[in-house]
């Protein structure tokens, strides 16, 4: 992949932080690769090569800067514009499909083929899959070296290495030092309580208190929970079952992941779903300028700039929360879910009191349990059952599809599953964009300015302008929905 070379060099002499993970400067002169707001002296034009990605840059011989430290960028906003096969091989890869599969696999997850795949990636990314899933763990790797006082071997584990010789070895040649002075001069603390914390990065603005607004009154009692600002939740990762928080240091811009030790070898894994959780990966000032012109949603997103659209740590879960809110409240689905997860979930070993103390069940366990007893209507009982079937039988039903399209016939194939219960779970579960409920009663209430609820027709041709964006534009929507300006109007 060629980036324009005057474009983005014109960028670089501005050090301007709204390009920053847009592109990486390789210098020949140095044999660094930089951010574009990195503080060094600018180099010469004849000595930088521009890759769209830090895989690329370290594929084309180039090591990360120690000044900008290239590798503790957010994601990287340039993958949002490629295509949707290799935005959504981006995010497995993220989730570790690379670390005990090959190409062929996860060419296979997206429904095409490994050579087709290459193809696009050399062509949106400049680089080969299998070099971005090393980059990953090699940066990674580099983080637990820095945030933690964990053993080499279990800094290796948790990185997806097989062996330390590997590790050892990878990141030498990405950084050529190697994990020991990587280490060498970090204070780090010794687990506290049991308890390893790991620091995300984001792009700024964060709306914290606006994430935690939406998911604190959908919390599945027993599962989830948020106090003053932090979110709590039960998790299962194989065999490994524990309690983690995520909360936000605002002066340190960081999210704060903690996680009890013994969860240490999925560390990766844990980090990828808080950070989908939270929507750490969003350029959120993108996406107000672009939405900020949009007369509907213009002064919502001027008025709250750092909106996410929340996530889903486990996309089964939340897609069962959605069909229990069909036709309910928020606060109604949310009782349901806590009956559901006390008649169908598994205790958790050692929970303290207040803490959550379940397990949400697994698709093949809701699937045998008898869900009458629930209060629900027998089709929606029906519905959760035979969802749960059909994941057991195909876990790919509830992971990311080859388009938004796609996604949507899968999930309205299946019996009492219609466009709303989709476009939300795409939303949140399955992180598409622009996934948009366009049946939604608050949305086509707030948009009725007053007059009563536009159809879902009216309100999906109004949405037709803020694509590619229109899931944030929902959140903006529901946000203005329920703040006290709106609610006294």
């Amino acid at each position: 992949m060629e980036l324009n070379h005057e474009l983005c060099y014109r960028a670089l002499r501005t050090r301007d932080p709204r390009f920053d993970g847009r592109f990486y400067t390789g210098v020949t002169s140095t044999g660094v690769y930089c951010r574009p707001v990195c503080p060094a002296r600018t180099p010469k034009s004849e000595n930088c090569r521009f890759y769209a990605c830090a895989a690329a840059a370290e594929a084309g011989g180039f090591r990360p800067c120690r000044r900008c430290r290239p590798d503790t960028v957010p994601g990287t906003p340039a993958w949002s514009g490629t295509s949707a096969t290799v935005t959504r091989a981006l995010r497995l890869i993220e989730q570790g499909a690379l670390d005990h599969a090959g190409v062929e696999e996860l060419a296979a997850r997206l429904g095409v083929g490994d050579r087709h795949l290459r193809r696009l990636f050399a062509e949106h990314l400049g680089t080969a899959p299998l070099a971005v899933a090393g980059s990953r763990r090699a940066h990674f790797a580099r983080q637990l070296l820095e945030d933690t006082a964990l053993p080499m071997g279990q800094v290796a584990l948790a990185a997806g290495y097989h062996n330390t010789r590997r590790f050892n070895a990878a990141v030498r040649k990405i950084f050529e030092r190697s994990p020991t002075e990587l280490r060498h001069g970090n204070r780090l603390s010794s687990p506290s309580n049991g308890h390893l914390i790991l620091r995300l990065t984001y792009r700024e603005p964060l709306d914290w208190t606006g994430l935690m607004a939406f998911l604190q009154p959908r919390a599945i009692p027993g599962v989830e929970r948020v106090v003053e600002g932090v979110y709590q939740r039960s998790f299962r990762h194989d065999d490994t079952v524990g309690t983690l928080t995520l909360g936000c240091d605002a002066r340190a811009r960081r999210v704060l992941l903690r996680v009890p030790v013994h969860a240490a070898p999925h560390l990766a894994p844990l980090a990828s779903r808080a950070r989908l959780l939270a929507d750490l990966d969003a350029e959120p000032l993108t996406i107000a300028d672009f939405l900020g012109e949009q007369p509907e949603v213009g002064e919502a997103a001027m008025r709250w700039p750092g909106q996410r659209v929340p996530g889903a740590w486990d996309p089964f879960e939340t897609a069962v929360r959605a069909i229990l809110g069909q036709q309910v409240t928020v606060a109604g689905a949310t009782r349901l879910a806590g009956r559901l997860v006390k008649q169908c979930g598994r205790p958790l070993p050692g929970a303290a009191p207040g803490e959550p103390a379940f397990l949400f069940p697994t698709p093949a366990e809701l699937a045998t349990h008898d869900l009458s007893s629930l209060g629900l209507p027998s089709a929606r009982a029906a519905t959760l059952t035979t969802l749960a079937g059909a994941v057991a039988d195909d876990p790919t039903l509830l992971e990311p599809a080859v388009d938004l399209d796609t996604a949507i016939r899968r999930l309205t194939a299946l019996p009492g599953i219609g466009d709303w219960t989709a476009q939300y779970v795409a939303m949140r579960a399955l992180r598409e964009p622009d996934a948009f409920p366009a049946g939604d009663l608050v949305l086509r209430k707030i948009l009725g300015g007053g007059d009563g609820p536009l159809s879902a027709a009216a309100v999906t041709h109004m949405a037709r302008s803020w694509r590619p964006w229109r899931a944030y534009a929902a959140m903006l929507l529901w946000r203005r929905a329920s703040s006290p300006d709106e609610e006294s109007a």
